[in-house]
């Protein structure tokens, strides 16, 4: 059975670690590099570098992080923002990146994913959905968030996988930040209709919100931020409550 993926997720803003709620209110977490050193060594399974302000204001990721980042860990980690091109996904690849997660990008250009499967391997390519659901329908949005569509996230998901991303990273905007738990339900959904990695992002609040995604949400890893930062969850600790639960995690 394979195991169940911890992954901190460092959204970056100005070369700082940002959080917000609902995609918004954003505070201060700390340095980037520092907090992906304390992760590897805690236990982490993957990190996810986000670079929240990259899209909005037009400019690439900085490889800078990428190369620092990639000194320090000893863990897979991927690193998205403002990717479009397969020269952004080549230059962080090359500076240590793991893995590269796409979203508005994708969107807008769907081939691009494609292109970036057949140049890279699926195994690099991670698809990232920001979804809200909308009077009783998960739509699609882009930009952080701040942009709607009316195209179903399912439609989507299912789009990106025939394409060739070799994972989905799905928030719900509904359930971010608020520490109430992931959105199990659309979860499942995404895990009985695809055969590729379904990671769990929004909501997670306690350790049984955890359990709850990947027994309920069926999700094959939870990725989480503000619990991890400010310390209200130790992933040794839900580690263990997870393989107290019956998950089958990496210790």
């Amino acid at each position: 059975m394979l195991t169940k993926r911890i992954i901190p997720c460092l959204d970056i803003k100005d070369g700082r670690t940002v959080k917000g709620v609902n995609f918004i209110d954003l505070r201060d977490a700390g340095d980037p590099v520092e907090l992906a050193e304390i992760y590897a060594k805690s236990g982490a399974d993957e990190l996810v570098f986000l670079d929240i302000s990259a899209t909005e204001e037009k400019r690439n990721t900085l490889a800078d992080l990428v190369r620092r980042v990639a000194e320090k860990v000893n863990i897979p980690f991927t690193v998205g923002g403002g990717i479009s091109s397969v020269e952004d996904v080549d230059i962080l690849l090359k500076n240590g990146a793991d893995k590269v997660s796409i979203n508005s990008s994708a969107f807008k250009k769907p081939d691009l994913i494609n292109e970036l499967a057949a140049k890279f391997g699926s195994q690099c390519i991670t698809v990232a959905i920001d979804a809200k659901q909308v009077n009783g329908e998960w739509l699609v949005h882009l930009v952080g968030g701040k942009v709607p569509t009316d195209v179903n996230l399912f439609q989507w998901a299912k789009e990106v996988e025939e394409r060739g991303a070799g994972e989905i990273l799905f928030t719900s905007m509904n359930n971010d930040g608020t520490k109430e738990g992931f959105a199990n339900k659309a979860l499942a959904v995404l895990s009985s209709d695809l055969n590729i990695p379904i990671i769990a992002s929004g909501g997670a609040g306690t350790m049984q919100h955890f359990t709850d995604a990947f027994i309920k949400g069926k999700a094959d890893a939870a990725l989480a931020a503000s619990v991890f930062h400010f310390k209200e969850i130790e992933i040794k600790d839900l580690k263990e409550e997870l393989r107290r639960n019956g998950v089958e995690v990496r210790l």
